[in-house]
């Protein structure tokens, strides 16, 4: 007979060993009192660190007074008072919003919307991307064979175009830019004609992908491609936007705005809420009640998303992750020249990844090994990347320029325990 006592799945796989009794700031409690100084943020989620008070005031308050008012049933009062706040953030002429859970939902939703407002059926993603888990969502991404081996076949209609990567093609930048833009004319004559490319759907720095920064070059010749065809450009900012690139859009850095934006992770400092944005005119080309879910745009959740987002202006937090992320660039690159293992330090603002290697080889097993010694230590990091190579830099908008010095100061003793 099986023990039938309720357990976790073994489905679950945890990077850590630590139990999370309590969050403060940029810090994990555990059980035992021992702090524990988070980089890893949720992966990216706790952007005003962990129990913000406003935040939790924001939250006790709308739990007392409404927690689930059904968006498709009726109206939550929190949510066009949270689609008024985004309206002042986002590029003109976004300025509809539609509220849902999750970054992989919002993914799904980029797909229903793109295919319903040009009545087109391809979408041209970049390779390295990730977009989420569930079907439609995992069918674009292509940042590891991990995620999608065991769920063949995937979803039809999505084209992978080459992402200028120039660290892994050893080539300068240009050449790396002039490579993938050449390779995506070549697409539209061989794979996906414009007339049946929907959209181009890709992240302003990849994550999951290896922490890889676009170019204003490479994104610009996106953008005249997308206006030459009538071809939707929609930029996935679930971990990179939010004030997480040092500026409060990651596609800010290059001169580019997009058709629509997928709007995660930050929004709401963990609690589960995401955003598909786009112009009223494009959302009206949607097929009404195509979008939908039964908890998306939750009023609690909205509530701590208005919250975040008046956090970040008070406290001046993207200017925060700018400065921060400097000081944290500028750690690095200097550790960079006595450790050749760290073959290439990327990213932007509070974003940035170390890639491991030996020889010419990625080296995922340092990069697993020297995270273990950083939570020895008292600080929690996570891994990306194809062969989990990248040590990923990842730590709250609040973060001060000490805990940055205490952060790469662990991380250099990391290194040495590792030779």
């Amino acid at each position: 007979m099986t023990d039938h006592k309720g357990k976790l799945s073994p489905l679950l796989k945890q990077a850590t060993g630590i139990t999370a009794a309590k969050g403060e700031g940029a810090y994990i409690i555990d059980p035992e009192g021992r702090r524990y100084l988070d980089f890893t943020s949720g992966i990216g989620v706790t952007s005003t660190g962990h129990c913000h008070p406003k935040v939790v005031e924001a939250a006790q308050k709308q739990v007392a007074t409404m927690i689930h008012a059904q968006a498709t049933t009726v109206m939550n009062p929190r949510l066009p008072e949270l689609a008024e706040k985004l309206g002042a953030l986002t590029p003109d002429p976004l300025n509809a919003f539609f509220f849902s859970n999750a970054g992989t939902e919002v993914a799904e939703g980029a797909i229903r919307l793109v295919r319903q407002a040009t009545g087109r059926p391809n979408v041209i993603v970049f390779h390295g991307g990730f977009h989420g888990r569930t079907m439609g969502s995992l069918s674009m991404t292509t940042s590891s064979v991990g995620l999608r081996a065991g769920v063949s076949p995937m979803m039809g209609g999505v084209v992978v175009a080459p992402f200028p990567h120039a660290f892994h093609y050893g080539w300068s930048l240009d050449e790396a830019t002039d490579f993938c833009l050449r390779e995506l004319d070549r697409i539209f004559v061989t794979y996906s004609a414009p007339k049946e490319t929907a959209a181009m759907l890709i992240e302003p720095v990849q994550g999951e992908g290896g922490y890889v920064p676009a170019n204003a070059r490479f994104m610009q010749g996106l953008r005249e491609r997308c206006d030459k065809h009538g071809i939707m450009l929609v930029f996935d900012e679930v971990q990179a936007g939010f004030g997480r690139s040092g500026k409060f859009w990651a596609h800010e850095h290059f001169g580019v705005t997009p058709d629509a934006i997928m709007i995660a992770k930050g929004l709401a400092s963990g609690f589960p809420i995401s955003a598909l944005a786009a112009s009223e005119e494009t959302m009206a080309k949607g097929w009404p009640g195509s979008q939908g879910g039964t908890y998306g745009g939750n009023a609690v959740a909205a509530a701590a998303a208005i919250a975040t987002i008046e956090v970040i202006q008070e406290e001046g937090l993207v200017q925060n992750a700018e400065v921060m992320g400097k000081r944290l660039w500028d750690n690095l690159h200097a550790l960079k020249k006595d450790y050749p293992e760290m073959a290439d330090v990327r990213g932007k603002g509070l974003m940035v990844g170390v890639e491991m290697r030996r020889g010419d080889c990625p080296d995922g097993e340092r990069a697993g090994k020297i995270l273990k010694e950083c939570e020895k230590r008292g600080l929690l990091m996570l891994r990306c990347g194809p062969y989990q190579e990248i040590v990923r830099w990842l730590p709250p908008l609040i973060v001060n320029q000490h805990q940055i010095d205490e952060a790469t100061g662990i991380f250099e003793e990391a290194l040495k325990a590792t030779a």
